[in-house]
């Protein structure tokens, strides 16, 4: 199980120990737009993956010089959050593997396109999605690229991920780590 951090983390806790599965993080970092930081102009992901969604980039009239600025400095926070939170536990080993990517919910998709690209550059047999809750036109749009696909509530109008949570407190980087520390020691105990 692949939670993407940091809101992914607390979700893929619950769903990596309701299944008695190792739990690790894959890291993707949202390109937000300039003044609308939620808006994902588009995304990276560890191993290089980009992608970027053209109909906001075209809409808003974002030039190639702000993406490669926001791109630069989201990946030194890529590259932060790989040394921080990444155990090594599937070390890029995802060849012929069942691959279940978790994150706390689907606005634009644009961090869960990145993960899923990046992912299948490494030949996993199958890929599945597992959110709580997302946007319906975007969970039909990734539901055609990955193998299995769960989205518990599509609400509309959606209106963003944190408002169908009580609670949408930031993750920290100290929970993060913890429940990876929590889950790490669950399945070593099970094994």
């Amino acid at each position: 199980m692949l939670a993407l951090p940091r809101g992914g983390v607390p979700v893929g806790f619950e769903i990596a120990s309701a299944l008695a599965v190792p739990l690790d993080v894959f890291i993707v970092r949202k390109l937000g737009t300039p003044g609308h930081e939620e808006l994902a102009m588009g995304a990276i992901a560890s191993g290089g993956t980009c992608v970027i969604n053209e109909g906001i980039v075209r809409t808003l009239g974002i030039s190639q010089w702000t993406i490669d600025q926001v791109t630069s400095r989201e990946l030194t926070e890529l590259e932060r959050r790989e040394q921080k939170f990444h155990s090594g536990a599937y070390a890029g080993q995802l060849s012929g593997k069942v691959v279940i990517l978790v994150d706390d919910g689907l606005a634009t998709g644009a961090t869960m396109r990145a993960a899923i690209r990046a992912i299948k550059l490494q030949n996993p047999e199958f890929i599945v999605v597992a959110v709580p809750v997302g946007d319906f036109s975007t969970c039909v749009d990734l539901e055609r690229e990955v193998d299995e696909f769960y989205c518990a509530a599509t609400p509309q109008p959606f209106e963003g991920v944190g408002k169908w949570y009580a609670d949408f407190t930031q993750t920290s980087d100290e929970e993060v780590s913890h429940l990876l520390e929590t889950s790490r020691s669950l399945t070593h105990d099970a094994a």
